[in-house]
């Protein structure tokens, strides 16, 4: 019984051990869509122990099936919105509800994981003394008044509307980044992340892509809001990985906030009738109600990511879309 018991706590200190000599690094809203890929990226490097944090909300089961199936993955099922006591090197934030669906069915709690949580990561990252990323969004700009958008805009947000739960959560998660850097000097980044698109995306969360692609894959009609002449810019999520570790990974004193995305606009009803060419679909175009506050134009000013991080998107819309529908022929034909 002793020899066994000795053998069992040698195996626990040589994990420990081997953790140790690894960088710790924490990414919370691991099981979601950029938390997946994000995760997968960063794994590939052998000297990167990832901990992945979700509570499952939004998070997808699938993904995270695949995830610990690396190496040097490790998950721990927790909500940001309570403190966490871990030992990381590096944290990257991404836990909250991202899509309009769910985050205008909970708002309170959208507006809590913005808030809470990123106070509870911040803490830890003072704590640790270790660099923090945060990814806010485009939606900080609400329908803005200034085209394309550029970091300083200050935005044309509706804090009472019900976007304002996700919309006015980010920007005050950006504001306690900055208060942290400025009160504790805690080293933060901050990248505001323009629509992203991909595999892995769920296909029923209501964004436009996976809408208009599974739409179209079953012969639906594609449902477009509004007129179709607002504007988005679609930018792949190999690109946007690519971003978010070129912000990490640059110098300290750039803290952000950064614009990442595709500055490629386009129009919703352009990319609906892409959709359904690439597909050869024979799904009607029907139209809908806008709903409330919805943007009439969102296009990245990405000088700053350009002069600052030398990173600009690569993969045209076209490749990318088929990519993306190629991904869900698999999971819904």
């Amino acid at each position: 019984m002793e020899v066994i018991t000795t053998t069992i706590i040698i195996i626990i200190l040589l994990r420990i051990e081997h953790r140790m000599s690894k960088k710790n690094i924490l990414i919370t809203g691991c099981a979601g869509f950029i938390g997946y890929h994000l995760t997968k990226y960063l794994a590939k490097n052998s000297n990167n122990h990832i901990i992945g944090i979700d509570n499952m909300f939004t998070g997808s089961i699938d993904n995270l099936k695949e995830l610990k199936k690396l190496d040097n993955f490790e998950f721990i099922r927790h909500d940001v919105i309570f403190p966490i006591y871990i030992e990381v090197d590096e944290i990257y934030h991404l836990a909250s509800p991202a899509s309009p669906i769910y985050y205008q069915q909970t708002p309170i709690k959208t507006v809590k994981t913005n808030l809470l949580g990123t106070l509870n990561m911040l803490g830890l990252a003072k704590r640790m003394k270790c660099k923090i990323l945060f990814t806010s969004t485009s939606e900080v700009y609400g329908n803005p008044n200034q085209h394309p958008q550029k970091e300083e805009y200050f935005g044309n947000v509706n804090p009472i509307g019900k976007r304002a739960c996700y919309d006015e959560g980010k920007r005050i998660a950006e504001t306690l980044m900055m208060d942290y850097k400025r009160q504790h000097n805690v080293k933060i980044k901050i990248v505001r992340i323009f629509n992203t698109y991909g595999p892995n995306m769920s296909y029923d969360d209501g964004r436009v892509v996976s809408n208009f692609i599974v739409q179209a894959l079953r012969n639906n009609p594609i449902s477009i809001y509004g007129d179709g002449n607002q504007t988005r810019s679609f930018c792949y999520i190999d690109d946007m990985i690519d971003g978010i570790s070129a912000m990490m990974d640059t110098d300290l004193i750039i803290t952000g906030p950064i614009n990442l995305g595709n500055n490629q606009e386009i129009s919703v009803v352009t990319l609906a009738e892409k959709i359904r060419s690439i597909i050869g679909s024979e799904s009607e175009i029907i139209y809908k109600p806008l709903p409330e506050d919805d943007p009439v134009r969102r296009k990245p000013d990405l000088t700053l990511a350009a002069n600052l991080l030398k990173w600009s998107p690569n993969i045209e819309i076209e490749n990318g879309l088929k990519r993306t529908i190629n991904y869900f022929k698999e999971i819904i034909c």
